[in-house]
């Protein structure tokens, strides 16, 4: 399992492409991706320490607020779970 299997899988949009808010129907643009390890917490006994790959998305809202004051999200994605699929649309 690798960064671009989770960006496949998840249809993760790249940089400079909008997504749209299912809950706030506000239109925000991809402007960085970083590439994460996340510890993993599938190990009960926490002997073992394992990585999982993730995807750290920057979000840049597109319109609103006044000029020049700009609001910015962040969010982790990996194989594991369906939160972009749940909270976003890529539109562009």
């Amino acid at each position: 399992m690798t960064h671009d299997d989770i960006i496949r899988e998840k249809k993760l949009p790249s940089v400079n492409q909008c997504v749209r808010s299912k809950k706030h129907n506000t239109i925000w643009r991809v402007i960085g991706k970083k590439e994460l390890w996340l510890n993993a917490s599938d190990d009960p006994k926490g002997i073992e320490c394992r990585s999982t790959p993730a995807v750290y998305l920057y979000y840049l809202r597109v319109k609103g607020g006044s000029p020049g004051i700009f609001k910015m999200l962040g969010f982790t994605y990996t194989l594991q779970e369906n939160t972009f699929e749940a909270n976003w649309e890529v539109i562009d």
